[in-house]
């Protein structure tokens, strides 16, 4: 059958429509799934936020060292249809990074967006770089530098100064958690995220490393107690994965309960790195993070992938099914 004038017209208009919209992940066309990975391309270590009713990742650029002086994010209505919002960050906004862009923590403060992150990847005291924080008047960025030097830029408790995460308590009070090298800090940011203040008993950074520690810390409230969660293993190989444990406060004490993620030989390795998101007024929970395909041998080669969390009566975090398949559609109110 000929396709009219008309018809002929309105196919290239809907084809080059399609060619200029933003990234989607293509396996969320054909499914009602989300499908993992969730997003096309090398990505590892990603934090997940809600931000104006949309899920946000915000991912390390996983490549070689030198070639991580960018970061992209990704915006969704529902978990599944993924848009793609291109360098948020990157070495030209923030002149002291060199390299080994990683790590980043975002939150909203007062209608801004600050995002931390880690950089130049230090090995001592005498080198610049550490913990910095970029700011922007959108989640989708760009992000410029907040403070034109690290946040921090030490090495104490032999922490790497890597991998921060920032956790807001009930009482408004934000805190950074953050360490590698197995090791893990907290600190209590200021109330304009410009530095770090000491805590009531003059300490300014308390050590708070449970038994396996390695780096990736997260954290969180749920019905009243602080769930700390963090990376264990190498980052390289099969064996990274994820453990927790419960506290009264975010200074615990925190002894490890249990591994809650880890690969499957079947589907995945190197599970690890991850964020969780809660949905806002439900006890609905999903955990984000990267692993590594079967086929892929490169330690570099990660994806980020989504599943659901969840909790058994007592309050324990289940132990979570890597899929394939992802997660169904969710949208937010």
């Amino acid at each position: 059958m000929k396709k009219s004038i008309a018809q002929k017209l309105l196919l290239k208009v809907l084809l080059g429509a399609a060619l200029a919209s933003p990234a989607i992940n293509a396996f969320a066309q054909d499914t009602k799934t989300s499908g993992n990975p969730v997003v096309e391309g090398w990505y590892a270590d990603p934090e997940a936020k809600i931000f104006n009713h949309q899920y946000w990742l915000y991912p390390t650029y996983s490549a070689k060292y030198d070639e991580q002086v960018f970061m992209d994010a990704f915006s969704s209505p529902d978990l599944v249809h993924w848009t793609k919002h291109s360098r948020v960050i990157d070495t030209s906004g923030v002149k002291w990074v060199k390299r080994a862009l990683w790590a980043p923590a975002v939150t909203e403060k007062d209608g801004k967006y600050y995002i931390f992150f880690g950089a130049n990847d230090i090995q001592n005291n005498n080198e610049k770089g550490g913990i910095g924080v970029a700011v922007s008047d959108s989640p989708g960025g760009p992000f410029k530098d907040y403070l034109r030097k690290p946040l921090i830029d030490q090495i104490v408790n032999k922490a790497q100064p890597i991998d921060q995460f920032v956790f807001k308590d009930d009482d408004g009070q934000y805190y950074m958690i953050y360490g590698g090298w197995g090791q893990c800090n907290i600190v209590k940011l200021k109330n304009d995220f410009t530095g770090i203040v000491p805590f009531d008993d003059g300490v300014t950074y308390k050590k708070i490393t449970p038994e396996g520690y390695v780096e990736g810390p997260v954290m969180f409230k749920r019905k009243g107690k602080y769930y700390f969660m963090w990376s264990e293993g190498g980052w390289t190989g099969p064996d990274y994965r994820v453990a927790y444990a419960v506290g009264d406060t975010p200074f615990g004490p925190f002894k490890r309960i249990a591994t809650v993620l880890k690969q499957d030989a079947s589907i995945a390795t190197g599970a690890g790195h991850h964020s969780v998101i809660n949905v806002p007024g439900t006890d609905e929970w999903y955990i984000v993070y990267h692993r590594r395909p079967l086929t892929e041998t490169d330690a570099n080669h990660r994806v980020m992938c989504i599943d659901k969390m969840y909790f058994d009566t007592d309050g324990n975090i289940k132990p979570v099914k890597i899929t394939n398949e992802g997660v169904a559609a969710r949208t937010l109110k």
